[in-house]
């Protein structure tokens, strides 16, 4: 067997590759579990399986496929994808302590294995105490989960490691902030569309918070795209956000109808249920565009600093 190749530039760097793939495989599937809780959560099937952790009286991972119809198949799919992300996010935590030199990164990972514990739990308690209360809570986490793998998968990409000169200008720090209320912005949407969809309330601070994204996302562009010939990485981010957001908006359109209005779609009940989870969805890349977005911002701007190994705030940048 012939000895791996290294790069040259990966190893003066420190980069490793198994850390980041298995941190986009683990991003990945956290948003193919958003889907799948959406469809569960949109089709009003949260409760089809009674009993947790087991599924009707079997063991969780024994339970017949025969079995699997309707509401059961949308909530134990759900339910195995959840112990999947889990399986992953345990292996992910686990390598990154092994081999990440960076403490930051380190502790993100336990962050992230204590974080997918607790969405597990609330995602249990949501059905043994049949609270309705809980799924919301439980919708909104997932997300700020899905942003923490995200940023680990940022943290450990060879770009993030890779030298590169920063550029310490009065315009970066502005995009950073901006980039960063932006993303805060967006989890408080996600949060109140949780609200919308369980409960039909907060529609009217959704759609002003719909408005001061929208504001958000243009003046972004603005303020990006005419200098990416200095911040290149800046760039990708920024027309990513930008092609979601004139697509949600469209999506937005048809989820409120398909929320709040008796219309009969053409394709029926599978065009109704598709509006709110693509919503759903698009507002959740949203977010990590976003948070992609601040962090390269904010390393262009010199908040991180990168020595002996040891991923830190600069605290010059945070005074």
């Amino acid at each position: 067997m012939e000895p791996a190749i290294v790069r040259k530039d990966d190893a003066q760097s420190g980069w490793r590759p198994w850390p980041h793939r298995l941190a986009v495989v683990t991003t990945a599937a956290t948003f193919l579990l958003i889907l799948v809780g959406g469809v569960v959560t949109n089709t009003g099937t949260g409760m089809a399986v009674p009993d947790w952790p087991t599924t009707f009286g079997y063991n969780m991972f024994l339970y017949p496929w025969s079995k699997m119809v309707g509401g059961v198949l949308y909530e134990h799919t759900h339910r195995l994808l959840g112990s999947f992300v889990g399986s992953l996010t345990l292996t992910l935590a686990v390598l990154l302590w092994a081999v990440e030199p960076r403490g930051l990164v380190r502790g993100l990972g336990i962050a992230a294995l204590a974080a997918v514990v607790i969405q597990g739990v609330l995602g249990g308690l949501r059905v043994v105490l049949a609270a309705a209360g809980l799924a919301i809570v439980h919708g909104a986490f997932a997300h700020a989960f899905f942003a923490l793998v995200a940023a680990i998968a940022v943290f450990t990409s060879r770009g993030w490691r890779a030298a590169a000169p920063l550029v310490r200008s009065a315009g970066t720090v502005r995009i950073g902030r901006l980039a960063l209320w932006t993303t805060v912005g967006l989890y408080a949407q996600i949060v109140l569309g949780t609200l919308v969809t369980h409960r039909g309330a907060r529609l009217d601070a959704h759609l002003v918070g719909a408005a001061v994204i929208s504001v958000a996302v243009i003046v972004l562009g603005f303020r990006v795209m005419p200098g990416r010939a200095d911040w290149p990485e800046l760039a990708g981010p920024t027309e990513a956000l930008r092609a979601l957001w004139l697509l949600q908006l469209l999506l937005a359109a048809g989820a409120y109808v398909a929320r709040f209005h008796a219309v009969e779609f053409p394709l029926g009940a599978a065009l109704s249920l598709a509006f709110p989870v693509s919503h759903r969805l698009t507002g959740s890349a949203m977010l990590i565009a976003s948070l992609v977005l601040t962090l390269r911002a904010y390393r262009r701007a010199g908040w991180f600093a990168t020595e002996t190994g040891c991923e830190t705030l600069s605290p010059k940048a945070l005074a």
